[in-house]
């Protein structure tokens, strides 16, 4: 890296039994490149204190709010660089700024904020205070939809013509949120995530077509609804897309699929081939070629030689090892840290280490979700064109 040190990060959220936390911090750990210093864990002191010492923390740096985090931490001339956002989705724009404020860089896990207003806000922020914002699609992390996106701009596809993207889970089947389910319990509560499967899923099937693709929304046709009775916020979404260009496509996010663990899946076809992968079959990607042609389907594994130059900084093991979800977030940390060492050093960064999700990417994801309601309220096809400001 730029810098002749680790990136230092603290956590806001993550505390005991949070789930995303845990992965955050894995992932940030796996190439020893990040260090957790400093933590505002949990809204009740007692639990943030204890997370402290289960990390085995400074207790100085282990703080009772994130506003005492960040002022604290930006006055210590070892202070963090940046911080890590693992907190419920209602959080995360007052979190955001108040680290922005002090110049520290974010990383925030998904949807950014619950309301465009607020994403658009952080835009304007992160541009006026020059700080790195990455945000948590981890998907975009797996080295086999990097080479699918590879495949995409090499023009192996040809003219697209299709995207189907979907995105079913069955954890939410039953009313968890009833039984003291953590994570069920704030998911399910709109005061707390803002939107159910539309936020929680659906921005990752929005986010990985475009990533892959290229193209934005322009157009759709919604069907969000609540299946699980007297649940207050959408479990599945159908959705008719028109991507830029008239690119026909489909999203579909659920989760409440009987059985469904957590299978995204995205296909682009185009005219001349098609692809497919799967997030539960990660390291295998495949090319379909026309059956009229004379040319074999093709299938790409992780490690291979024949992977685009730009896939390469993301693989970790040898072929035959397939890596996994904690090795796609940790990509995305990868990036966001050399990126941070290169801004802090004055330097500018290898073209890889730009390759994450960025505070745009963050309101595109609102506005698709935001679109998404509006067109199943209005039971009609809508604009869905939206250019996030730069700042």
């Amino acid at each position: 890296m730029a810098l002749d040190r680790n990136i230092r990060y603290g956590m806001v959220g993550g505390g005991p039994g949070a789930f995303i936390g845990e992965i955050h911090r894995s992932a940030a750990a796996l190439d020893g490149e990040m260090e957790l210093v400093a933590g505002a864990f949990s809204s009740d002191p007692e639990k943030s204190r204890r997370q402290g010492e289960n990390l085995h923390l400074n207790p100085d740096r282990v703080y009772g709010t994130y506003g005492e985090m960040a002022a604290q931490e930006a006055e210590r001339p070892d202070g963090i660089d940046v911080v890590s956002i693992v907190t419920p989705n209602f959080l995360h724009h007052d979190v955001a700024t108040t680290f922005i404020d002090e110049g520290i860089h974010v990383i925030c896990d998904k949807p950014m904020t619950t309301t465009l207003e607020d994403a658009e806000d952080l835009c304007q922020q992160v541009a006026e205070q020059d700080v790195i914002f990455a945000l948590t699609h981890n998907y975009s992390g797996y080295p086999l939809v990097k080479q699918a996106r590879a495949l995409v701009e090499q023009g192996r596809l040809g003219a697209l013509r299709k995207i189907v993207v979907e995105y079913p889970q069955g954890w939410l089947n039953r009313r968890l949120e009833e039984k003291g389910n953590k994570q069920a319990a704030w998911r399910t509560d709109p005061e707390k995530a803002g939107a159910g499967a539309l936020g929680d899923i659906g921005t990752h099937a929005e986010h990985l077509a475009r990533y892959v693709t290229g193209l934005g929304l322009e157009r759709m046709c919604a069907d969000v609804g609540t299946v699980v009775e007297d649940r207050g916020i959408d479990d599945d979404a159908s959705i008719l897309v028109r991507f830029e260009g008239g690119v026909r496509g489909l999203l579909h996010c659920s989760q409440v699929s009987a059985g469904e663990e957590n299978n995204l899946r995205l296909r682009v076809y185009g005219t001349e081939a098609g692809l497919d992968w799967r997030q539960e079959d990660p390291h295998r990607l495949r090319l379909l070629t026309d059956i009229n042609s004379d040319q074999p389907q093709q299938v790409y594994t992780h490690g291979r030689a024949s992977l685009a130059d730009s896939v390469q900084p993301f693989i970790r093991t040898p072929q035959g090892h397939p890596e996994g979800f904690i090795e796609a977030f940790a990509n995305i940390y990868r990036s966001a840290a050399h990126a941070i060492a290169a801004h802090e050093a004055g330097d500018e960064p290898e073209p890889w280490a730009l390759d994450f999700p960025t505070v745009q990417d963050g309101a595109v994801g609102v506005h698709f979700i935001e679109t998404a309601l509006e067109s199943s309220q209005k039971e009609a096809w809508i604009d869905a064109s939206y250019t996030p400001p730069d700042g």
